[in-house]
C-alpha cells in the first residue's frame, strides 16, 4: 500500500509531466524553466532533434516546431520508479501534428515515443534533470525538411 509521501510525489510528478505538455502546445518556452533543473539535458535526437540544455532547447524549438501550426502532447502510462529525492520513469507520448508545407497545405500526422526521464525532488518541487525521447512509431508523416540546427546564440 502506498504511502502519503509516495502519493504526493507521484500526483506531483503527472503534474510535472503535464505542464511540460501545455508548455509545449502553448509555445511558453520559458515556462520550461520551472519545470527542469537549471542543469538539465534534453535529448531530442531519437526523433531528429537535438541533445542540449535547457536554454538551448529552448532556442531551438521555435524554428523546429514553427512549420507546425497545430500539435498536442499527450502523456499517459508513466512507469516510475521513486527513490527518496530521486525518481526514474518511461512515459508514453502520443503527439498528433500538423504539418503545414511551403505552399500552404496542411496534413495531419501521429508520432507515438517514450520519454525517459530522470527526476529530482528540489526546494521548488520535483523537477525534471534528463529527458531522452525514445522513438516508438510515425504515421502518416508528409516529406518534410530535416530539422533545423541550434540557431546561434
Amino acid at each position: 500500500m502506498m504511502g502519503l509521501q509516495e502519493i504526493s510525489d507521484r500526483l506531483e510528478i503527472q503534474d510535472l509531466f503535464a505542464r511540460y505538455s501545455f508548455a509545449i502546445d502553448e509555445r511558453d518556452w520559458d515556462a520550461l524553466d520551472a519545470l527542469f533543473t537549471e542543469n538539465a539535458v534534453i535529448d531530442y535526437s531519437g526523433s531528429g532533434g537535438i541533445r542540449g540544455s535547457v536554454a538551448e532547447i529552448k532556442r531551438w524549438l521555435p524554428a523546429a516546431l514553427a512549420r507546425f501550426p497545430r500539435y498536442q502532447h499527450l502523456v499517459a502510462t508513466t512507469k516510475l520508479r521513486l527513490d527518496g529525492d530521486h525518481a526514474t520513469s518511461r512515459t508514453i507520448l502520443f503527439n498528433p501534428m500538423v504539418h503545414r508545407d511551403a505552399d500552404g497545405v496542411e496534413q495531419t500526422f501521429f508520432i507515438g515515443l517514450w520519454y525517459r526521464d530522470i527526476l529530482l525532488r528540489t526546494p521548488q518541487g520535483w523537477r525534471i534533470a534528463e529527458r531522452c525521447e525514445d522513438p516508438g512509431y510515425v504515421y502518416n508523416a508528409p516529406e518534410m525538411a530535416p530539422v533545423p540546427a541550434l540557431p546561434r546564440a
